[in-house]
């Protein structure tokens, strides 16, 4: 199975959000931060992870007679690379969207399912927000984005800091479609962001 497929389900791709920032946890650690996932799936899961090559095995410890074996992910097999990404086609992104979706659903539901939980308190945000960007506005968002949260993806896991799931969304939701009245958008020489090399 390839990193596209094993990072496709939901429950996969949770286990992956638990492990980062350098943790090491065992199967019975993974099943008390993700209540939800059923013993049974939460074991083929992380088998499929780990003979997939994007769990590692760090340590294995005997404990009452059973191997207890301790995971750590194996960092570059826990992504897709950008040259996978731009070979996709629209039904993999459509695939790709739909998992990254049920996996904010189920992670925001295992959320509010915690009895020491209250949205009205805790940093919990989900607006949507509609820009009009033309194309520098555009690329200087996103390096603004990048040089905010790229930082901090390398934070390890400490026990002073809590894991967030940030999941930033972006997409053109609307063709340039001309209504009468507006003027038409000027980009610049170099195309479309993406398409420069």
């Amino acid at each position: 199975m390839g990193t596209i497929e094993l990072l496709g389900h939901p429950a996969r791709l949770r286990i992956v959000h638990a492990l980062r920032g350098g943790r090491t946890l065992t199967t019975a650690q993974l099943g008390a931060l993700l209540p939800d996932v059923s013993k049974a799936m939460l074991y083929r899961h992380v088998e499929a992870l780990a003979t997939g090559g994007v769990l590692q095995v760090a340590e294995e410890r005997r404990v009452r007679g059973a191997v207890e074996r301790h995971y750590r992910l194996h960092e570059h097999r826990a992504g897709i690379d950008p040259d996978t990404a731009r070979s996709l086609s629209k039904d993999d992104h459509r695939q790709a969207f739909a998992t990254a979706m049920a996996t904010m659903i189920a992670e925001f539901g295992a959320y509010l399912d915690r009895d020491n939980t209250d949205p009205s308190t805790d940093p919990v945000g989900y607006r949507q927000h509609a820009v009009w960007l033309d194309n520098e506005e555009l690329l200087t968002l996103l390096a603004e984005l990048k040089a905010v949260i790229a930082p901090r993806l390398t934070n390890p896991a400490t026990p002073d800091r809590t894991r967030y799931l940030l999941s930033p969304i972006l997409f053109p939701s609307e063709d340039p479609v001309l209504f009468p009245g507006e003027e038409p958008l000027l980009f610049p020489s170099e195309g479309p962001p993406g398409n420069s090399g």
